[in-house]
């Protein structure tokens, strides 16, 4: 154990959509500095930026970072707050960069301690830039945050999903139909790619792989011809027809405006009975997978994470993301990866040998 040092005061915050292993990033945290810090004092801030916006915290105890490690959600709660609003005055006038800057030094804080996914990033990188200090901890099911490999609640949002396409193989192989299992993921398909191939999906349609209706069709009746009566599609929310991947921003959105389906989902289901003539049924988990406790690989992620963030900031190493790279843990500057996309790059190599099985990817 290292030198134990002075009195430590941190603030904490989730921001964003929730995820499984929140709780477990945050008590790594925690645990990581009151091993090493004579005297800690954390700080709570409910509701993401919220709470350092109107100054709603709390002191919190060892107490409450106690049997946490397995709890899905937060303990803090969340909210989403855009960063094209952040430095646009609330309803009432009030200064939100400056709010947040005047909780910060009224509590006399080391570091801010912020976790959450690309949005949450991006304010707290403007917190860095407005001169506080910041370790931030890459949260998102999506896995799409640069410059780390895996952020925690991917895995255990695969689970789910895969659990989901498990139980609906046994339904669509029993009725001989065709079954859409949409996966969350509005801009990026890690987390459909992973599910889809972890749970032997027949085709994965991503957002970054603009589908082609009939090639879909031809995979469906080319199971057909070999004997195989049902067909199993992992669907990411995002994913979008070539034909629409044309329109322009503007067109897309007036085309979806007056879109007639709740999802693309049950656009893509519509299609496919009319041209094969073939029941397709869609299966939407939704929600379900940001939520349960988190898996064992997501515990040992986030205490890794927690354990990284503790000593950058005892190191006072800030203005860092803890991310995991080449199974390290790694400080990364938060102004080389704020507002940047880890897409799903369509010839990767994962692509490439999820073709060469047979999957199908609609294009």
């Amino acid at each position: 154990m290292m030198e134990r040092g002075t009195k430590m005061k941190i603030g904490m915050l989730t921001s964003g959509g929730d995820c499984q292993a929140l709780n477990a990033a945050m008590r790594g945290v925690v645990k990581g500095l009151s091993h090493n810090v004579k005297d800690l004092e954390v700080y709570g801030f409910y509701n993401g930026y919220k709470g350092l916006i109107y100054s709603d915290y709390r002191l919190l105890t060892s107490q409450d970072f106690s049997g946490i490690l397995t709890k899905g959600g937060t303990i803090l709660g969340s909210s989403r707050q855009p960063f094209k609003l952040m430095r646009e005055p609330d309803e009432n006038g009030l200064n939100k960069v400056e709010a947040m800057k005047s909780t910060y030094y009224k509590l006399n804080l080391d570091c801010l301690v912020i976790l959450g996914g690309n949005g949450t990033q991006k304010t707290a990188n403007l917190l860095r830039e407005e001169g506080l200090n910041i370790i931030h901890l890459p949260k998102t099911i999506d896995n799409d945050i640069y410059g780390t490999d895996v952020t925690f609640g991917f895995q255990s949002a695969i689970d789910i999903a895969c659990d989901a396409i498990d139980c609906i193989h046994t339904t669509a192989s029993s009725h001989s139909r065709v079954f859409i299992v949409e996966v969350m993921g509005h801009k990026v398909g890690w987390l459909t790619l992973y599910a889809g191939v972890a749970s032997g999906a027949d085709i994965i349609l991503l957002p970054e792989i603009p589908y082609d209706i009939k090639k879909i069709v031809d995979a469906i009746n080319k199971r057909k011809e070999e004997g195989k009566g049902f067909t199993i599609l992992a669907v990411a929310e995002g994913a979008i027809s070539k034909e629409d991947a044309k329109l322009s921003k503007k067109d897309l959105k007036k085309k979806m405006e007056e879109y007639k389906y709740p999802s693309v989902s049950y656009e893509i289901a519509d299609k496919i009975t009319k041209a094969t003539g073939s029941e397709a049924r869609v299966t939407v988990p939704g929600h379900m997978q940001r939520g349960g406790s988190p898996c064992p690989y997501d515990r040992v992620l986030c205490t890794r994470l927690g354990a990284a963030a503790a000593q950058a900031i005892i190191d006072k190493d800030y203005g860092n993301m803890i991310a995991m790279v080449d199974g390290k843990t790694k400080r990364v500057p938060l102004e080389k990866v704020a507002g940047k996309l880890k897409m799903v790059e369509p010839d990767c190599q994962m692509i490439q040998e999820a073709k060469r099985i047979g999957i199908s990817f609609g294009d």
